[in-house]
């Protein structure tokens, strides 16, 4: 056997020395914003969820989000050659309006923030000119008299809802916003001649958006793990990540090639600390109401190895997993208590489901 030598790093306390150094830096507000955002950036790749980041240096989740993807959209100004007065003015400050360019592609984020800066916008106007910039780029052909400036495509936003508005005040605030924007003479002459020319454009209103709502607990769903179908072994079972849900809408994260299935919002789920499924069939279980042996979703909490008379449990029968019912305590080694067993939907003529007119009658 070779010795390492005494003085041989270890990696991962390397890794770990890096994170702890970046958790200090950032508790002391050490260096700018933008670096305060790569810092975080880094953390979070490290395995660092913003909940831990929070506790460790005092930065609140949604101030993380804010500063990493402003420094994303000021790396792109410093690729895109921005000027030197640009950058130096969004390096120590400026993360909030930054942030409001992130939709915009690279170039496009590099001449926002010029224009920005230029005119000494706030968030909420910073916002405006990136709406303002998008939509002006879905044009195939460019307005007549307005040209690719990020100052033409705001005044041409100004022009447009000028042309629309009855109002005489509002009108006349948003032709004095398109001239302040406009870049090219052409864009300018565009924006003046409404200051003689009154007709009202009217505009067509925009379609209801298709929200929806849930509206219980059930409705949505809850992602869990599967961990295969039976036979399984014990090392099966435990290698399967916890997961973590992301609120509001639980979103899951994993990477591989894990299984996943949705399943809804059963208070006995939602209550379930550690969940995973697994793929057996409804005879592993006494049901004298089932007649022929069907597919089933064992839901087991890996939470749960207390034992008790009223359940089933999921345990290791020589080196196998195994569903089982213990009127006494037992001394095979219990996994998890097995929460939920989900048949699958019935469809009497899956033909017919098929066609919506069908089930409507």
């Amino acid at each position: 056997m070779t010795d390492l030598p005494p003085n041989t790093p270890n990696p991962e306390n390397a890794a770990n020395d890096s994170s702890q150094e970046l958790l200090r830096k950032l508790r002391q507000k050490q260096g700018n914003w933008v670096e305060w955002g790569l810092a975080i950036a880094t953390l979070q790749k490290s395995g660092y969820n913003p909940q831990d980041i929070f506790e460790a240096t005092g930065f609140e989740p949604v101030q993380q989000n804010q500063v990493v993807v402003g420094s994303q959209v000021y790396s792109s100004m410093e690729k895109a050659g921005t000027s030197e007065a640009t950058r130096a003015h969004y390096a120590t400050r400026g993360s909030d309006v930054l942030y409001e360019l992130r939709l915009l592609t690279h170039e496009q984020r590099a001449a926002a923030a010029e224009l920005t800066f230029q005119h000494k916008l706030d968030l909420d106007e910073a916002r405006e000119v990136a709406k303002a910039i998008k939509d002006f780029a879905r044009f195939r052909t460019l307005p007549q008299g307005f040209s690719e400036h990020p100052g033409d495509a705001v005044a041409y936003q100004a022009w447009k809802l000028a042309r629309q508005n009855t109002d005489l005040q509002e009108r006349s605030r948003l032709i004095g916003k398109g001239l302040r924007f406009a870049h090219t003479q052409t864009a300018r002459k565009q924006i003046e001649q409404l200051l003689v020319d009154f007709t009202v454009v009217s505009q067509r209103p925009a379609p209801i958006p298709p929200f929806y709502r849930f509206d219980s607990e059930e409705e949505l769903p809850r992602i869990v793990p599967v961990v295969g179908e039976l036979p399984l072994t014990p090392q099966n079972l435990q290698a399967v990540p916890l997961v973590e849900e992301i609120e509001p809408f639980r979103l899951v994260k994993f990477a591989g090639e894990q299984a996943w299935v949705a399943l809804p919002g059963w208070q006995v789920l939602l209550s379930a600390e550690d969940p995973v499924v697994i793929l057996a069939t409804s005879d592993r279980f006494t049901n004298p109401t089932l007649a022929q042996p069907s597919s089933v979703l064992v839901v087991v909490d890996r939470n749960q190895r207390e034992w008790n008379d009223l359940s089933y449990f999921v345990v290791d029968n020589g080196d196998e997993l195994d569903f089982q019912w213990f009127e006494t305590e037992p001394e095979l080694a219990i996994l998890g208590k097995v929460i939920i067993i989900v048949r699958p939907r019935k469809i009497l003529d899956e033909e017919v489901t098929k066609d919506s007119w069908q089930i409507d009658e």
